[in-house]
């Protein structure tokens, strides 16, 4: 699943590329992605895209339709800020499964219905094209459909964007907020660091990879963690987001999945050697889901058990 750092470049990408064109054709291949109906997705065709933002883990195309008001539009990537009320906004989640496709030179041939069963093959869901010829595939994986497409006229109309959290890489993140937010409920660390609505844009991958540079587990209880610990974590969450924001910016969204993996250090590692001290990365899975850690760095040396075979080790 793409996370803050991979969506953040993607933002950054459709914000160079896109900006300024005008959309000529906006064609669904799989009706199950569309979750609005009003505005309806033909409203951007003839609109010109006036920037590109993220939502935590949400992209958002802002759209100038071509019979709107001549105001001043534009939005800044990786910011949320106050568009025209003519301005509409595609706004999608990747998903699990989920993936942004470029290309210079977008198919012009009609699109086709997709079966919502779907398989490993990655189908499309979107198609978007511009004036110059460009344009994306909004495509996705897997039996799952779980990518979600809404055209808006604000973003803060999908639930989903109305309730996220901090953003962790923004000003209101500080140290205090991390504190409070640890305080409000004694849950685990690494559903905290998971939960939208408390901070936006983290998901297993860099949970994982947070946890580890804060040398902690990932089921530590939140109200357990002392003033020095929670500026530990506050540090190790802006410095490892901050690092995969820096390496992901300028790629090609083709070569973001690539980057990300490359990048981790414990996730996705299991039975590898830990970077820090050579230790082997561990495991804990869940029913759809897996976590990676370090005994040695995090947890004192105790193995914690996978819960596919007895209770979870605390």
């Amino acid at each position: 699943m793409p996370e803050l750092p991979e969506v953040e470049a993607l933002v950054r990408f459709l914000d160079e590329r896109a900006t300024g064109h005008v959309v000529v054709a906006a064609d669904l291949a799989s009706i199950v992605a569309l979750k609005t109906f009003s505005p309806p997705l033909s409203a951007l065709v003839g609109g010109t895209v006036t920037g590109a933002s993220r939502h935590g883990k949400w992209l958002d195309l802002a759209v100038r339709p071509a019979t709107a008001g001549s105001g001043a539009g534009g939005g800044a990537a990786g910011a949320t800020s106050a568009v025209p009320d003519d301005e509409l906004h595609l706004v999608f989640h990747l998903a699990r499964a989920g993936w942004l496709r470029w290309s210079e030179d977008a198919p012009t041939t009609p699109v086709r219905p997709t079966s919502s069963r779907g398989g490993v093959r990655a189908v499309l869901a979107l198609r978007i094209r511009f004036d110059d010829g460009s344009g994306f595939d909004l495509t996705e994986a897997g039996t799952r459909k779980r990518l979600a497409v809404h055209v808006v006229r604000d973003p803060a109309e999908v639930p989903a964007i109305a309730t996220l959290g901090v953003e962790p890489l923004g000003p209101d993140f500080t140290i205090a907020e991390l504190s409070r937010l640890l305080a409000a409920r004694n849950q685990q660390l690494k559903g905290l660091l998971r939960d939208q609505r408390l901070v936006a844009g983290i998901g297993n991958a860099y949970s994982d990879e947070i946890l580890h540079a804060a040398r902690t587990s990932p089921f530590r209880l939140t109200r357990s963690l002392e003033a020095d610990d929670v500026a530990h974590l506050h540090a190790a969450i802006r410095d490892v987001l901050s690092e995969a924001v820096a390496t992901s910016s300028g790629r090609p969204a083709a070569e973001l999945k690539d980057a990300k993996r490359r990048g981790m250090r414990v996730h996705g590692r299991t039975g590898e050697a830990c970077p820090v001290c050579g230790d082997v990365v561990r495991e804990v899975s869940f029913a759809d889901r897996s976590l990676q850690y370090c005994a040695t760095c995090q947890t004192g040396g105790q193995v914690l058990a996978d819960r596919r075979m007895s209770k979870l080790l605390r």
